[in-house]
C-alpha cells in the first residue's frame, strides 16, 4: 500500500487474492519510490503455484519506467505534430483567402486602368485603389514573414538607444492619416519626461501600431482612440512604462479575451469585416 499512489486502484486492492494454482495474471502498476519519491512504472506477472500443499506466488516485476517515459515523449511528439499540421492547414486556408482578395483587386483595377487609359480621372482613381490593395497585400506578407521568423526563433531583438517621446511623435504622425480616413479622433498622451532608453524601437513601434490599428478597426466613425504612455517607476538604470490603448469601440467579448493573442483568431464584429491574417496580436505577443 505504501508503494502505490494515493487513491490509485492498486492502493487498496489485493492483487494476489483468489489467484489459483497454475493461473497467471499480468498488470501494470504505478509506484512511488520510497527514497527518491519519484514515480516508477512496473509490469507485474503473477503466477500461482502449489508447493507441498501450500499456495505460493511467483512474481516477476519488470521496471518499465524508461519505456513509459519514451512512450509519453512519443505521444507528446505526435500531439505536437498534429497541432502543427492543423495550424498549417489553418494557415494555408487563411492565406489563400486573404492574399487572393487584394490580389484580385489589383488585377481587376489594373485591367480597368488599361481599358480606360485615356481617361485620366478614372485611371487616377484605379491607381489609388491599386496602391491601397498593394499596401494591404504587403502588410499580409510582412505579417507572414514575421510570424515565420518568430516560430523559427530567427527574430532578432536589437538594443539601441532611442527617445520614447520621439517614437511617440513618429507613431502619431504615422497613424493620424488612418484615423482621419475613418473619422476618428486619435491622440497620443505622454505622461513621461523625455528620456533616452535602450531597446528595440522598431519592434516596440510595431507592437503599438498593431494595437492602435486594431482599435481603429473596431471603433465606429466618430469615436476616439487614445494611446497613453505613462512612466510608472524609475530606478538607477531601468524605467517602468505603461502603454495603454483606449478606444470607444464595442469592446472584446469575454469569450474571446483569452484567444485574441492566438494566431489566426479574429473577433467577429458589426463594425468591421475583420480583414487581415489574424496575426497582428500574435506577433505583438
Amino acid at each position: 500500500e505504501k508503494l502505490h499512489l494515493k487513491d490509485s486502484e492498486g492502493e487498496k486492492s489485493n492483487y494476489l487474492e483468489n489467484l489459483l494454482a497454475d493461473e497467471q495474471r499480468e498488470q501494470d502498476f504505478e509506484y512511488i519510490h520510497q527514497k527518491s519519491k519519484e514515480r516508477r512504472w512496473f509490469h507485474i506477472i503473477a503466477m500461482g503455484s502449489n508447493v507441498e500443499g501450500k499456495k505460493k506466488c511467483i512474481l516477476v516485476m519488470s521496471d518499465r519506467t524508461a519505456d513509459k517515459k519514451m512512450n509519453q515523449a512519443l505521444s507528446e511528439a505526435v500531439r505536437a505534430a498534429e497541432t502543427a499540421n492543423r495550424a498549417k492547414s489553418t494557415f494555408l486556408s487563411n492565406m489563400s483567402h486573404d492574399i487572393r482578395t487584394p490580389m484580385n483587386a489589383i488585377i481587376g483595377f489594373t485591367t480597368l486602368a488599361v481599358s480606360n487609359i485615356k481617361n485620366q480621372e478614372k485611371v487616377q482613381d484605379y491607381l489609388s485603389k491599386i496602391l491601397s490593395s498593394s499596401n494591404h497585400l504587403l502588410s499580409l506578407i510582412n505579417d507572414i514573414l514575421d510570424m515565420s521568423r518568430i516560430d523559427q526563433g530567427l527574430l532578432k531583438i536589437v538594443s539601441k538607444p532611442f527617445s520614447l517621446n520621439h517614437m511617440a511623435a513618429d507613431l502619431q504622425s504615422m497613424m493620424t492619416a488612418g484615423a482621419e480616413a475613418k473619422s476618428l479622433d486619435f491622440q497620443v498622451l505622454l505622461h513621461i519626461e523625455d528620456c533616452i532608453v535602450v531597446g528595440d524601437e522598431i519592434r516596440l513601434k510595431q507592437v503599438l501600431t498593431n494595437l492602435v490599428s486594431n482599435a481603429f478597426k473596431f471603433t465606429p466613425a466618430g469615436g476616439s482612440v487614445v494611446l497613453s504612455i505613462t512612466e510608472m517607476e524609475e530606478g538607477d538604470a531601468k524605467i517602468s512604462v505603461l502603454f495603454r490603448v483606449i478606444d470607444t469601440g464595442e469592446g472584446i467579448p469575454t469569450a474571446y479575451q483569452n484567444k485574441i493573442f492566438e494566431a489566426f483568431e479574429q473577433v467577429e464584429s458589426n463594425v468591421t469585416n475583420s480583414q487581415g491574417t489574424g496575426l497582428g496580436l500574435a506577433i505583438s505577443k
